[in-house]
């Protein structure tokens, strides 16, 4: 048998090769198993990471804590469905930042109850209504004390506060892995370990949320954040909501829970802004401030015809409104008005309680605060009005003057007590007198019944007729007008001028115009 004939290969190749298939399956083989057990140990280690994280719990989402003092998160949108599932309580607190400052234990004595703040700060309507249901499902409300902001049931409010955890407000428990292997958790956890182990922080659901101890009080503060508002808001008019999406969102995430749950009491309130917050928005955006008066009074009456829920009005409450030292800005009050508030609705207090009577007079007495709105020379706000009437016993307002309100000014200044000053045009048609300018002279010239009354520009000095009068402020030039003083102009035309003060934040000057003119 002939031998088989010889096959040269290359010098140094080796004497047997795998064929270029064979190698690629051995290489996809091993490819796969390097694959899977990547995936099994990513599979365990997700395993391991969500175990750790439900047995630590750093929101109390499914448990309170095993055997240690529990931590809480100020993320609110995070922390409050834990609070909500597995505290006891039966009266809830939802609402912005304008609830933050309350104790639980004061609402609690005040409205008979046990409870539990879940306020959001920057929330909008909907992510109080979802707090809300949540709480109410658990079976244990029994009451709830909501702070309801207009701004909250704006649509651009609702977009601009971000991505809401959803799937911790729901009942599907497939989605939890969004917070089963969120590592981020972990972050605001630590942190208030950390400020409880180094006494900066307070844990307590007593304290919880408030900041009442954290930010300065006062005056000056208020006052920057106005003439800052003042101009930095003036864009917001150019983007408001009609009425009717305002009214539509208060349905679907505020009314339609009060009539599903008739078995829970509701109260609500409406917050007691400063009264330059008012001012600001009619200033910078009359949509949203003539929406908001408007809207006070609607949602009173959807609320009154149900009998689980009463409406509480603190807009107009100028004992704190008016005092700058109790906010920190234009908006933000102190803790010692969230006390007030909770003691005025546990007692009922008629001053601030809605009824069909009188829910339209808190929104014109509101309009009247900031249309009569002046601040005095040390930056103090004050409500200052003048009424001219026919006569003292006659009682009879001259109706061309009172067209607006108490008066038709469409400014106002004090320069110190006793005093106002207001246009001179307005001046003069409010007291019934004409008006004569002399730009040369810088002399201007009120006449009624008579009577001429000369003033110049800056001087304190002034005549009646030719003889000489003194003013105790001078007319000046604001903003391109003449103000004048009107209470020395309406005696120096021989009308007689009384002063009354209603409250401490407010003065009204009340001309008798006898009845010649």
């Amino acid at each position: 048998m002939p031998a088989p004939a010889r096959q040269d290969r290359p010098l140094g190749a080796p004497r047997s090769a795998p064929r270029p298939e064979g190698g690629a399956r051995i290489a996809a083989k091993a490819a796969r198993t390097m694959l899977l057990r990547t995936a099994a140990l990513a599979v365990l280690f997700a395993a391991l990471a969500a175990l750790v994280t439900f047995v630590v719990d750093p929101l109390q989402f499914y448990h309170k804590p095993f055997g240690y003092r529990p931590f809480f998160s100020s993320e609110q949108r995070y922390q409050n469905p834990g609070l909500a599932l597995h505290y006891d309580y039966d009266t809830i607190i939802v609402g912005t930042s304008m609830t933050e400052n309350f104790l639980p234990s004061e609402v609690g004595r005040a409205l008979g109850g046990h409870a539990l703040k879940l306020s959001i700060r920057g929330s909008t309507a909907d992510e109080q209504y979802k707090i809300a249901k949540l709480a109410i499902e658990t079976g244990k409300v029994k009451q709830v004390l909501w702070g309801l902001d207009y701004f909250a049931l704006k649509n651009g409010d609702q977009e601009a506060a971000g991505p809401f955890p959803d799937y911790l407000y729901d009942d599907n428990r497939w989605n939890d892995y969004r917070y089963l292997l969120n590592y981020s958790v972990y972050g605001p956890f630590i942190k208030e370990i950390a400020k409880t182990l180094t006494g900066s922080g307070t844990q307590s659901l007593e304290t919880l949320y408030n900041w009442n101890g954290s930010v300065r009080f006062g005056k000056a503060a208020v006052l920057k954040d106005y003439r800052s508002a003042q101009q930095e808001e003036t864009y917001f008019g150019l983007n408001e909501e009609p009425l009717e999406v305002i009214r539509r969102n208060f349905e679907t995430r505020v009314l339609s829970l009060v009539k599903a749950h008739p078995e829970v009491r509701f109260t609500f309130y409406y917050p007691p802004y400063s009264v330059l917050r008012e001012a600001v928005w009619a200033q910078t955006n009359g949509t949203r401030y003539r929406n908001q008066l408007d809207m006070a009074v609607w949602m009173f009456r959807q609320f009154d015809a149900l009998p689980n829920a009463r409406v509480y009005d603190f807009r107009t409450a100028g004992e704190w409104t008016y005092d700058l030292g109790l906010y920190k800005d234009i908006s933000h009050h102190s803790q010692a008005v969230n006390s007030a508030i909770a003691a005025a609705i546990g007692k009922d207090d008629p001053r601030f309680r809605m009824t069909a009577a009188n829910a339209q007079s808190f929104s014109g007495e509101l309009a009247e605060q900031v249309r009569t709105l002046a601040l005095t020379p040390e930056g103090d706000p004050v409500s200052a009005s003048v009424a001219v009437v026919a006569g003292s016993n006659a009682g009879e307002r001259l109706a061309a003057k009172a067209a607006a309100g108490e008066d038709a000014f469409s400014s106002r200044i004090v320069p110190g007590d006793g005093e106002l000053l207001v246009p001179a045009k307005e001046a003069a048609a409010a007291l019934g007198a004409t008006f004569d300018w002399n730009q040369a002279a810088k002399t201007l010239v009120v006449a009624r019944g008579g009577k001429r009354v000369a003033l110049t520009l800056g001087s304190s000095s002034a005549s009646v007729d030719g003889r000489p009068a003194e003013l105790p402020y001078p007319a000046r030039l604001v903003g391109g007008g003449t103000q004048v003083p009107i209470v020395r102009l309406a005696e120096l035309l021989g009308l007689g001028v009384r002063t009354e003060r209603p409250n401490a934040w407010s003065v009204r000057y009340v001309v008798e115009a006898g009845g010649a003119e």
